[in-house]
């Protein structure tokens, strides 16, 4: 004891040289070699952390362009997630450990978005979502053909590669079904009203000739330089392995849906129904929102949104004749000249709007763009569940452009009033040219040009359109109407997603509240329904995320006065990736001090 203590006392008389030393050491490893060696080491464990990605999720490495793994599919085994769960663990020991004292900005933000993501991924990881892996909006037995026309098809390679993947679909479904098992023991079910729908999605993939289903488009026109000797070996190996593999696994899986999963799906909507339901919405509000604000706050910031868009809306009613938005909502439905007349026609609308919108560009935004857009029709096999209009990115190295995915299903039963604004929200100057610019800021590293941070992203495409009427677009007073309702659509997501998960709401109470604010068609209002039961918290990301573009686009005005430049703000929101709302705002804040010759203030999160 007494050698322990006088051990003890002699530090503490040293330590202040050695803190002194330590201080030394700091300063010298911050400059010349150290500081170099520690750059390195991160742009080293940055690029083993990409490699392992791109590995461990092949079909991720596929859509990028990249065909080193195109054979495999993912592993989806619980050993398999466990596995990649422990690798998390050591990546993130690892990243912490590399001081970024001296680095450029980029480069410490690296290090602190990695970490970010890394610790999100492993606090998340206690719920063990992965046991719920099926939902009639995004699982398995839809990717799989969602998949293929994100393929690239050059060479007899690329269909031995995707032979080699349609083997693999048993196996795949083999894992995903023994995930539903150990879930159904656990009571980590999906509810009823969603499984219920996922049979039929399965069966009526199937229902189709395996010619002429989505697995065989590969084979219905080969590139040139394939041989007619080849063509017709690759041929003949798909259909055979869509008929003998792939349609018999989807067979036994809508089975196992229809008899043994679905009728024991949980009979509420609502994630508070699943055990630690209240601490699991939290965490996905926290993880898709980036911000700390409560569900209830989110609630309350929805009602008071549809409160203030229903103004703006009953305004345009007003001056349109109609006394109410109900009966403007009512002649709308009954007015021929608001309904599309085809599918056709629907396509034609986003492109001419499309069109339309890239011609302007330069006026808002300095850096724009090399990569290409395409519109093209939801698959006919998914458009009942699908949402309106989807965006899908495009390749870095540009071989396939990004295309906006449009639902033309129903076509009688739609309106035309919002396709305006969302051809804005998911093609330009929404989710492609936001998408597109982040592939293509060369000091990024991949994560980074590949991140999606759900409040930054959907945030982005959410304010972007707005951006319409800063270009004099909406002159129709139908299409600024159909602006306001997308908009409504949003800030309804704020209080049906807390009304299910939070509030304990009924789907009836969330189907009655999107009637009593707003005219959006009824196969809408079902499908958006469902989603927020599908998905919990992803809704919330588009209001939450569009605030705040808006609050740092007034504050950097307010600022700055006449130095306020539209197309340097864009610039600076756009050029570092999809971040979280509160590194965005800091990043925001540093950049107006900077025009001013100031420090920086802090802001609190959108209220």
């Amino acid at each position: 004891m007494k050698k322990t203590l006088s051990i003890t006392l002699a530090l503490l008389s040293l330590a202040p040289a050695l803190h002194s030393r330590a201080e030394a050491l700091q300063a010298a490893t911050s400059t010349g070699a150290g500081l170099e060696a520690r750059r390195k080491g991160l742009d080293s464990l940055l690029a083993e952390q990409w490699e392992y990605t791109l590995r461990t999720n092949p079909e991720f490495a596929s859509i990028l362009g990249d065909k080193r793994f195109n054979d495999r599919f993912s592993e989806s085994s619980e050993k398999a997630i466990l596995a990649d769960l422990e690798e998390a663990k050591k990546f993130l020991a690892r990243f912490e450990a590399i001081d970024t004292t001296g680095f450029p900005e980029q480069e410490q933000l690296n290090k602190t978005l990695m970490v970010r993501d890394l610790k999100d991924r492993i606090e998340g990881a206690k719920f063990q979502s992965w046991l719920m892996p099926v939902n009639q909006f995004s699982s398995p037995h839809l990717q799989l053909p969602q998949l293929v026309p994100l393929l690239s098809f050059q060479s007899v390679k690329d269909y031995e590669d995707y032979i080699s993947r349609l083997r693999q679909v048993p196996r795949v479904f083999t894992e995903i079904q023994e995930l539903m098992a150990k879930g159904m023991s656990l009571k980590l079910m999906p509810p009823k009203i969603l499984l219920d729908k996922v049979a039929p999605q399965a069966e009526k993939i199937i229902a189709i000739k395996a010619e002429e289903s989505p697995f065989a488009q590969p084979v219905a026109k080969f590139p040139a330089g394939i041989s007619e000797a080849d063509q017709k070996r690759l041929r003949e190996a798909v259909l055979a392995a869509v008929n003998d593999l792939v349609y018999p696994s989807y067979a036994k899986f809508a089975e196992f849906v229809k008899k043994d999963y679905a009728p024991q799906g949980r009979s509420e909507p609502g994630v508070w129904s699943l055990p630690d339901g209240e601490a699991r919405y939290a965490y996905l509000v926290k993880s898709s929102t980036t911000t700390s604000m409560t569900p209830e706050e989110i609630h309350q910031l929805g009602l008071r949104e549809v409160a203030r868009i229903e103004s703006e809306m009953l305004a345009v009613a007003k001056k349109l004749g109609f006394a109410d938005m109900k009966s403007f909502n009512e002649a709308a439905v009954k007015n021929p000249a608001l309904h599309p007349k085809s599918r056709q026609e629907i396509l034609d609308l986003y492109r001419k709007y499309t069109d339309q919108f890239e011609r302007e560009m330069p006026k808002l935004f300095g850096r724009l763009p090399k990569a290409k857009i395409e519109i093209l029709p939801t698959e006919e096999f998914r458009e009942k569940e699908a949402a309106g209009a989807e965006y899908f990115a495009g390749t870095p190295d540009g071989s396939r452009p990004g295309n906006v995915r449009v639902n033309t299903g129903d076509f009688q039963n739609r309106l035309t009033l919002s396709i305006e604004t969302t051809a804005y929200h998911e093609g330009i100057p929404g989710h492609h040219l936001q998408g597109s610019i982040a592939q293509e800021l060369p000091s990024l590293p991949p994560f980074r040009q590949q991140g999606f941070n759900v409040a930054y992203v959907e945030g982005w495409a959410l304010y972007s359109e707005r951006l319409g009427r800063d270009v004099g677009f909406f002159k129709d007073p139908y299409s600024f109407y159909g602006h306001l309702q997308d908009e409504m659509l949003r800030a309804i997501r704020l209080v049906a997603d807390t009304g299910f998960h939070y509030k304990r709401w009924t789907r009836e109470q969330v189907v009655d509240f999107f009637h009593a604010h707003s005219g959006i068609e009824e196969v809408e209002v079902q499908s958006e329904t469902d989603r927020y039961i599908a998905i919990p918290s992803q809704a919330l990301g588009y209001k939450i995320g569009q605030l705040k573009f808006i609050e740092l686009r007034e504050y950097a005005k307010k600022e700055l006065g006449a130095k306020f430049d539209i197309r340097a703000f864009h610039d600076e929101v756009l050029g570092a990736g999809s971040l979280p709302m509160e590194v965005l705002d800091a990043r925001v804040r540093v950049w107006v001090a900077k025009q001013k010759g100031k420090p920086a203030v802090s802001s609190p999160s959108v209220r």
